[in-house]
C-alpha cells in the first residue's frame, strides 16, 4: 500500500478528516498500519480533488503543495463577507451588479503573473499564530501581499448561471481558474468583483485537478468506506510514480540503486540536469537530481 487515493472531498469535512477516513478504511480492510498525509488542503466549504498519500507516497505529498491546481468557483455579486464566503458575515454590501460583459472584460487582469492580498481567515501565520485565529478573536489582521500565477482564468459557455446576453446583469456568475501554488481563490473573487465596481464571495468551490490528479482519477468518500470494508482498496490505489507523473524516468542498474539506497551520488550519468525518478525493475528507488552529470537522491523510497 505504497501510493496515492484521490478522494472527491464533499462539503462538510476537512482534509485531515479525511486522511481520518482513509486510515479507518486501510484497518477495516485489514491491511495494518500506514503512514497517510493529503496532498493539499482543501476547505470545509469546498469540494474535489485531494490527493491522499499512502506509505511511501508521503514522502512526494510536499511536492503536491507545490503543484498547480484548477477550480470552478462561483462568485455571488453584492456582497462582501469576512471570510469571502458563505461562512462569514456580511461586512460590505453593493446595489451594483456588472454585465456579463464587464466580467469577461477584466478577466485579462487577473491573467499570468498578478500580486494578491491573502484573506484575513486562512492558515498564514501571523507572528506565530494562524490568521484565521487572530481573525475570529476580532483582531485586525494584516498580510503581506504575494505574487502567484494565475494560468488561466475563463467564463466556460456550458455553465448554467452564464446569461445569453452579455449586457445583462449578473448576480453571480461561474469561473475556471487554473492557478500557482499559493493562489487563494477567495482573495481572485474578492478583486474581480472590486474590478467590476462591485462587492462579492465565493459561494461554491470545487476543485477539479492538484498537480497530475483529477476527478476523472477521485473516488467518494462512501467508495473509499465500501472498498475498504471489501478489501479491495488496491483496486483504487494510484502508484506512487502516479505523483511524479511529470518527472522524466532514469532506468537504474542495480550497482546505481544500490549506491542510492545507502545515500551515495551517481558520477557520469547519461541523465539530463533536473529531477529524475530512478526506478529499478520498475521499483520506485529514489526522486533524485542531476546536476552536471552528478545524481544525487532528494527523497529516498524504502522499497524492494
Amino acid at each position: 500500500m505504497h501510493g496515492w487515493i484521490v478522494i472527491d472531498k464533499p462539503l462538510g469535512p476537512g482534509s485531515t478528516q479525511v486522511v481520518s477516513a482513509v486510515k479507518r478504511a486501510l484497518r477495516s480492510g485489514g491491511y495494518g498500519k500506514w503512514k497517510v498525509g493529503h496532498g493539499g488542503t482543501l476547505d470545509p466549504l469546498a469540494s474535489g480533488v485531494l490527493p491522499v498519500a499512502i506509505g511511501e507516497a508521503t514522502k512526494l505529498a510536499g511536492r503536491m503543495l507545490d503543484a498547480s491546481k484548477e477550480y470552478a468557483f462561483t462568485i455571488r455579486f453584492g456582497a462582501q463577507t469576512d471570510t469571502l464566503d458563505l461562512e462569514g458575515k456580511v461586512i460590505v454590501e453593493s446595489p451594483v451588479r456588472p454585465t456579463l460583459a464587464a466580467v469577461q472584460a477584466v478577466l485579462a487582469r487577473f491573467t499570468g503573473p498578478i500580486e494578491q492580498v491573502p484573506p484575513a481567515y486562512s492558515a498564514l501565520k501571523v507572528d506565530g499564530e494562524r490568521a484565521y485565529d487572530l481573525a475570529r478573536k476580532g483582531e485586525d489582521v494584516v498580510l503581506a501581499t504575494r505574487n502567484v500565477t494565475v494560468f488561466s482564468l475563463e467564463i466556460p459557455a456550458d455553465t448554467p448561471d452564464r446569461p445569453t446576453d452579455a449586457g445583462a446583469d449578473v448576480q453571480e456568475i461561474t469561473l475556471f481558474a487554473h492557478v500557482s501554488k499559493g493562489t487563494y481563490i477567495r482573495s481572485l473573487a474578492r478583486d474581480i468583483a472590486l474590478a467590476v465596481g462591485t462587492v462579492g464571495h465565493v459561494t461554491m468551490l470545487r476543485r477539479t485537478r492538484a498537480g497530475p490528479f483529477g476527478l476523472e482519477n477521485a473516488i467518494s468518500l462512501d467508495k473509499l468506506a465500501e472498498l475498504g470494508q471489501g478489501r479491495a482498496l488496491e483496486h483504487t490505489l494510484l502508484p506512487l510514480g502516479a505523483g511524479l507523473d511529470d518527472i522524466p524516468a532514469l532506468p537504474l542498474d542495480p550497482d546505481q540503486a544500490e549506491r542510492l539506497r545507502r545515500g551515495l551520488k551517481l558520477i557520469g550519468t547519461a541523465a539530463d540536469d533536473g529531477l529524475g525518478f530512478a526506478t529499478l525493475d520498475d521499483v520506485p528507488v529514489a526522486l533524485v537530481e542531476t546536476l552536471s552529470g552528478e545524481t544525487r537522491v532528494v527523497r529516498g523510497f524504502n522499497l524492494e
